[in-house]
């Protein structure tokens, strides 16, 4: 199914659940059966045709007969144990650092709390991340056939984040998803969409490997975005569910506030915070102050650089997808019936009310993790950039004339990476109007300066670089999407990229 075709199909089944929520939803109970039926019957099927295999091997006289059902025994037999292996194999769990009861009481008071309220399944794991997020997972332990784990994940930046009202409305949310509030057949579907997931990925990565494989693989290539779609709708209203439940149990304020306090620092995180932090690798060899001791003092210290109504209206413009089940935070919120309004400095964060004197130990910990993992990377850039910043200084002493192709190029590929494309257009410029081979990185990051001020011409160096070096392509569609999205529209960004699989069709 074409991605056109895919989003049209979201929209209109939105319209449909809107209109008749319970038809809808026997709907897709009769779709999430139908994959079941689909994938057993392939197992069915199997089965079947070893049995006749081994029956006529042992029942029929010729000699040769024997042998034949007895060869295709043996290669029916392998595929279909893979098939069984396949149906009942664990999912991946999900991967943090888990937290137990002696460390967090409050915490898991709070989640006993809530699951007393809410009537709902316990949770079996609490596991804190480094991610700025938090979640809900049922891992099922016999594949299809369930035996579920609840998985409660929490970020410890998004416990540093957050006051303790709004981590209950977090984790409210969250548990919704496991309450009554669903309802069971549409928990029951909500889980079927993950494993459904996880196992079509499974067999895909898998289609070379055997014959069953490739049979599933294309069978599901078919049926798997019409399943997605119809189980997509039904997550979304799931969401609307559980922020109501969220709102029920911490408030509406409460609720509101978390929302768009994680809508803002999330931006402000990806593209300030760890940004900044890796920049100090070009003037210090280990970091001045690590990540989790600094995050939690820098994000009340720069709310007036992330909490403004410039950022608050920015979010509040962006608009819900069909690829992520999250509607948008305006319409989030006014199903909550609460306003955008500038989150409030919490009085106390969340991670100190529900962690107390472990919160201390854990960011520590969390911190040494990163520096053991982050190190030898840091350290390589830093020495790198040293010796880049040397060279540099070497190259800017001699006119770009008199700079050897070589040399020109070395320069203009150096000022790309520890300055800017912008900055490298002057020597970009004198080494593409020199006669002789033109090289595909030169090409490409001029047409990227070009871009970068708003210049379309841009867009015909970067399909020239794809003409040089074919392994550029990805490199160039991307640099020529954003641009045109951003400056024109959808349509004209997937234009472009029509237009560019032209270029060696």
């Amino acid at each position: 199914m074409q991605k056109q075709d895919y989003e049209s199909l979201v929209w209109s089944l939105q319209s449909v659940a809107q209109d008749d929520p319970g038809v809808f939803r026997t709907k897709v109970l009769l779709i999430s059966l139908f994959a079941y039926l689909v994938l057993f019957g392939v197992l069915a099927v199997l089965l079947l045709g070893l049995y006749f295999m081994f029956a006529e091997m042992l029942g029929n006289g010729h000699t040769v007969l024997k042998i034949f059902f007895a060869g295709w025994v043996l290669v029916v037999a392998p595929i279909v144990w893979l098939t069984f292996r396949m149906f009942f194999m664990p999912l991946p769990v999900p991967q943090g650092r888990e937290l137990t009861e002696a460390e967090a009481p409050q915490l898991f008071k709070m989640i006993s709390d809530l699951r007393e309220r809410l009537q709902a399944a316990p949770i079996h794991h609490v596991l804190i991340t480094d991610e700025f997020n938090a979640a809900i997972a049922q891992c099922p332990r016999f594949g299809l056939f369930g035996g579920y784990r609840n998985y409660l994940i929490l970020g410890l930046p998004l416990l540093d984040a957050v006051s303790a009202e709004e981590l209950l409305s977090v984790v409210a949310h969250e548990y919704g998803h496991l309450s009554g509030g669903h309802g069971k057949l549409s928990r029951w579907i909500y889980r079927q969409r993950n494993t459904f997931d996880t196992l079509y990925e499974h067999v895909c990565e898998r289609r070379e490997d055997n014959v069953v494989n490739g049979i599933l693989a294309g069978m599901l290539d078919w049926f798997a975005p019409y399943y997605n779609a119809y189980t997509f709708v039904l997550s979304r209203q799931n969401e609307y569910e559980a922020d109501a439940m969220s709102s029920r149990i911490a408030g509406a304020e409460a609720s509101a506030s978390a929302l768009i306090r994680i809508n803002l620092l999330s931006n402000w995180l990806h593209g300030s915070f760890w940004p900044k932090l890796y920049a100090q690798s070009t003037q210090h060899e280990t970091p001045p102050v690590m990540p989790y001791v600094a995050m939690r003092k820098l994000l009340v210290m720069t709310m007036d650089e992330w909490s403004t109504k410039e950022r608050l209206n920015e979010v509040c413009k962006v608009e819900s997808d069909v690829y992520d089940t999250h509607p948008c935070l305006s319409e989030r919120l006014a199903a909550m019936g609460q306003r955008a309004v500038l989150p409030a400095i919490p009085k106390i964060c969340a991670a100190d009310a529900v962690l107390g004197r472990f919160s201390p130990e854990l960011v520590r910990e969390f911190d040494a993790k990163w520096w053991g993992e982050e190190k030898d990377k840091w350290q390589k850039y830093h020495r790198r950039y040293t010796r880049s910043k040397t060279r540099i200084e070497e190259l800017e002493k001699k006119p770009v004339g008199e700079l050897s192709v070589s040399e020109a190029q070395e320069f203009a590929l150096l000022l790309v990476e520890f300055r800017s494309a912008k900055a490298a257009k002057y020597v970009l410029e004198d080494l593409l109007g020199r006669s002789g081979e033109r090289y595909p990185k030169p090409v490409y990051f001029y047409g990227r300066a070009l871009l970068d001020e708003g210049d379309t011409k841009g867009l015909d160096y970067l399909e020239e670089a794809f003409r040089l070096s074919p392994a550029m392509g990805d490199d160039c569609a991307r640099a020529g999407y954003e641009f045109l999205r951003e400056k024109q529209n959808e349509t004209a960004a997937e234009g472009w990229l029509e237009r560019l699989r032209t270029v060696h069709a």
